[in-house]
């Protein structure tokens, strides 16, 4: 990472807020390189499962809620939801210049001083209180009984998420999909930064040779339709590697074929190597940004989207990969299908990628929080 000027990097007083520290996401890449950028930031977040996260961030000062208190609170944090409008509100933050709050859940809605500047880096509304209830909570994912118990609990949780939304004095969106999210849900503007990507470490291998499978690499959560490539490559026939972990899995194991094989998380070095070896990533639900494919373009790899939000960002239809038409199942296979019949430029593919890089992030974020902290009068 290079270095930057220290009026840009370090405010006198500033706090990291992220919404919980359970593994490394997207999110918490960019939680990554916010602890670069401000060195001396102590990190609040809800819940914190020790030595899930990076060094960079587990050497700070951590201060999680009353809900890492809770039974099983490490494996259980989703269940939890209903408590941590309180728990965030109860966060001490008067003392600080300067707040950048990562969020996808709750912390977003913290509460500062009237002096304090808040830039909120939004990696997307509260998915399951506003659109996406049905894919979280819905009866096929919990059951009949608590999915009619959970609606007005969500529907009360959006309504706290778009009342508090004025707690922030600038968001920054992780894409342009996010930001028409922000301002349709919180009818509020936004700046877009995309987050970084290590396009140093996720590199082209020296010769490529990609073997006739397909990869994915995601947390096995509904929204992430993994079970739409299932059953694409299922009906193409072609092998299909799953890398990651989450309730979905015992669901998409009993559908899955001889042809899938299911291997956990696994390092970067492993994931970057079978990036390095594949026909291509497929990305079948809808992503914000998306964080799989751009890293897979780094390392020479097309990817099969689909055609709708961050992807639309990451992915040029016909040069670094695939965008479905829609989400149907006939529709991804045809996609899939497509990709593994044509040919690419493996040099486009990595260029495109490194549009998303970390020097990137590194110059724009804290030009960012350079122009709020100079724009922004708040009483002294």
């Amino acid at each position: 990472m290079s270095l930057l000027d220290d009026r840009l990097r370090r405010p006198r007083r500033v706090a990291l807020v992220h919404d919980w520290l359970t593994g490394m996401r997207g999110g918490e890449k960019v939680l990554d390189a916010l602890c670069y950028l401000y060195p001396d930031a102590p990190l609040f977040t809800l819940v914190r499962i020790p030595g899930s996260v990076t060094a960079r961030i587990e050497s700070r000062r951590i201060v999680t809620s009353f809900a890492q208190r809770l039974p099983s609170a490490g494996r259980r944090y989703r269940s939890y939801l209903p408590l941590y409008p309180a728990a965030v509100e109860l966060f001490d933050l008067d003392d600080y210049d300067l707040v950048i709050s990562s969020s996808h859940c709750a912390v977003k809605s913290v509460v500062t001083s009237p002096r304090t500047v808040h830039i909120c880096y939004c990696h997307s509304p509260m998915r399951y209180a506003w659109d996406q209830f049905e894919a979280y909570f819905g009866p096929r994912q919990v059951g009949r009984l608590k999915s009619r118990v959970l609606r007005p609990i969500m529907a009360a949780l959006a309504r706290w998420d778009a009342s508090t939304a004025s707690r922030v004095t600038r968001f920054v969106a992780n894409s342009a999909y996010v930001a028409a999210r922000i301002r349709r849900y919180y009818n509020c503007g936004s700046t877009v930064v995309y987050p970084p990507v290590d396009t140093e470490f996720y590199r082209p291998p020296a010769r490529r040779a990609a073997d006739p499978g397909f990869l994915i690499v995601s947390a096995l959560v509904p929204y992430k339709r993994v079970d739409v490539a299932i059953e694409a490559c299922s009906r193409l026939g072609v092998p299909l590697t799953v890398v990651g972990r989450g309730p979905e899995q015992p669901r998409l194991a009993r559908m899955a074929g001889p042809g899938v094989r299911f291997l956990g998380w696994r390092s970067d070095e492993e994931v970057r190597e079978l990036y390095q070896g594949t026909s291509g990533v497929l990305l079948p639900g809808i992503e914000d940004f998306g964080m799989v494919p751009v890293e897979a373009q780094a390392c020479g790899a097309p990817v099969v989207a689909l055609g709708i939000g961050g992807a639309c960002e990451t992915v040029r239809h016909g040069v670094t990969g695939i965008l479905a038409e829609d989400g149907s199942v006939e529709a991804f296979t045809a996609a899939v299908d497509e990709c593994r019949r044509a040919t690419f430029d493996y040099d486009a593919i990595r260029a495109n990628a490194e549009r998303f890089s970390q020097d990137r992030f590194l110059r724009d974020f804290p030009a960012v929080v350079h122009d709020t902290m100079t724009s922004t009068v708040r009483p002294s």
